[in-house]
């Protein structure tokens, strides 16, 4: 299958560089998937689509200020902090990377320096720090992790405490995230009392944000493509909740894609009927078309780049002909795109 299978057309004007003034304000297409029928709709109609007994299941990972400038021989350099590798070693994403080698000394704000002791593919990086307390600093000094095509200056004081804060659900409680689980962005506590009110179940699961979610596809051949590890994290009490309502046929609707990997990676199989496994995990799982669901009977999701990983799983959900003609209303219908966009209903 290829890449160029999962292109389409997306005006620049339509990639939101803004949230909106209130979180449930955004647009929600509806796609009926057995009926092909396209709705239009607003997310604070999320309830109205769903019945007493259903269960949403949601991402409460927490992002990370992980994004911040050093020097470098007195070059500057952007840093995005991927993850931990040992109490005072992180792994970075850095740009330019090519002046960073083993031995490098980096001067960050607060003067905090780091030394370069690892080097790896397409700008990954690892430094080592005098301390252990590296994401305490982060909180103080760091940027929200913003896509490159949300548009932000440096200097802009304002819209980095607003980004602290509107890049980040209502509910994110355990942090390790690189980039938000968009779908999220839309709850409120007001939708999440109107879901309770209606005995709507809430669960939740944890998939910290990494680079696989958003690495760039670089094969032709869709097959081709690698997903790198992510962790993941299932309570028992999430599980209990999910595997009742599987046993009794009731709907499982993940609140995005990360929600989707996560429950289909602890998928297995008794006696033809799906479950899940609560406890720690590692994926890698990706999903395109032809990926048979286990769990998930229902997906609200953002509109997703072209070619990306992520389009490919709502095209294995929803089905490739219909995903695309969705897309292609949501340009027509002038949706906004991507991470501070609007939504996607799938039932």
């Amino acid at each position: 299958m290829l890449v160029s299978a999962f292109d389409y057309h997306l005006p620049p004007e339509l990639i939101a560089q803004r949230p909106l003034a209130r979180r449930d304000a955004s647009r929600m297409m509806v796609i009926r998937r057995q009926t092909k029928e396209i709705i239009h709709a607003r997310f604070l109609d999320l309830p109205e689509f769903l019945d007493a007994g259903d269960v949403v299941v949601l991402n409460d990972s927490r992002v990370i200020p992980a994004r911040v400038w050093g020097k470098v021989g007195g070059r500057e350099v952007d840093f995005l902090f991927v993850r931990r590798v040992a109490p005072r070693r992180w792994e970075v994403l850095c740009r330019p990377a090519r002046k960073i080698v083993p031995g490098s000394t980096v001067i960050f704000p607060g003067g905090l320096e780091a030394i370069a002791v690892g080097r790896g593919w397409e700008g990954r990086r690892e430094l080592e720090f005098p301390t252990d307390n590296v994401l305490s600093w982060l909180r103080q000094v760091g940027y929200p992790p913003l896509p490159p095509y949300i548009k932000r200056r440096k200097d802009d004081e304002i819209w980095r405490q607003l980004d602290l804060t509107r890049y980040q659900t209502v509910f994110a409680r355990r942090p390790g995230s690189i980039a938000a689980p968009t779908a999220g962005l839309h709850f409120t506590p007001r939708l999440l009392r109107k879901l309770k009110e209606k005995e709507i179940l809430l669960a939740k699961v944890t998939l910290h944000v990494g680079l696989a979610t958003f690495q760039p596809v670089r094969v032709e051949e869709v097959e081709e493509h690698k997903m790198l590890d992510e962790t993941y994290a299932i309570s028992p009490q999430a599980a209990v909740k999910v595997n009742q309502a599987k046993r009794e046929g009731r709907p499982v609707l993940a609140v995005g894609t990360t929600v989707v990997r996560t429950l289909e990676s602890a998928a297995e199989m008794e006696a033809k009927l799906a479950r899940i496994r609560p406890g720690l995990g590692i994926t890698n799982l990706f999903i395109y078309p032809g990926y048979e669901f286990k769990v998930v009977d229902r997906l609200l999701t953002n509109f997703h780049l072209p070619r990306s990983t992520l389009l490919m799983l709502v095209c294995a959900f929803a089905g490739h002909e219909l995903t695309l003609e969705a897309y292609e209303v949501a340009v027509k219908e002038k949706y906004r795109f991507f991470s501070y966009g609007d939504c996607m209903l799938i039932l």
